[in-house]
């Protein structure tokens, strides 16, 4: 299927919601154009100086139009996609757009690798200190918290290429396993550090018993 682009340095994940400004003249064509003829668009991956990867988005609603013509737009993110083709200029528009093959996330984890992945999520945020957000097993898949978990901008990339959620779940299962580690030891760190000074109670060795 072809696709308007809109090509960003950013990832979003299927059903998160995408808020954008709209300035340039090509992409206030294209919200317009979504409005009259409700059609979707896709936000390519821009990443390494090229774009291969992205996701299909849908128009929500335009919440705030400027005198110049600049806009405040609410999409939200559909399906992943795969970049076949592009063109910079789309049946004569003033925005790029492409082929692309839609790709179909398959949702075959197990409810037991679903609950592992939510429990550690929780000790990440116990370390932190951050409140978790009550979320019951049922609601919970890997995207639900993909850009709150301390994922790099490459590791977003790489997890939204993965279209089943086994593969997902492992891959963030991974990912929080180091982390936890890490913070882990930070956290015992400072314990260390916050005694510097302190009086601290020494069990003496017992040498009744010590021979040379």
């Amino acid at each position: 299927m072809q696709l308007p682009f809109f090509p960003l340095q950013s990832v979003f994940f299927p059903g998160e919601t995408v808020p954008l400004h709209i300035f340039e003249e090509r992409y206030k064509q294209l919200i317009n154009d979504c409005r009259q003829e409700a059609v979707t668009f896709g936000i390519p991956v821009y990443i390494d100086d090229t774009i291969a990867y992205g996701t299909e988005v849908q128009l929500v609603e335009v919440v705030t139009t400027y005198e110049g013509g600049e806009m405040d737009v609410v999409c939200v993110a559909r399906q992943v996609f795969k970049v076949l083709s592009f063109q910079h200029e789309m049946n004569g528009k003033l925005y790029a757009g492409g082929e692309v093959q839609l790709l179909e996330s398959v949702y075959d984890a197990p409810e037991s690798q679903r609950a592992e992945v939510l429990q550690l999520l929780k000790e990440l945020y116990d370390l932190m200190g951050v409140e978790f957000p009550n979320i019951p097993l049922e609601k919970f898949n890997s995207y639900a918290f993909a850009h709150k978990m301390g994922l790099s901008f490459e590791q977003e990339y790489q997890l939204l290429k993965l279209n089943r959620e086994s593969e997902r779940l492992s891959y963030i299962q991974r990912h929080l396993d180091g982390t936890i580690k890490v913070l882990d030891q930070i956290n015992r760190t400072k314990e260390i550090i916050d005694m510097n000074g302190h009086f601290r109670n020494f069990d003496p060795l017992d040498f009744k018993d010590f021979g040379a």
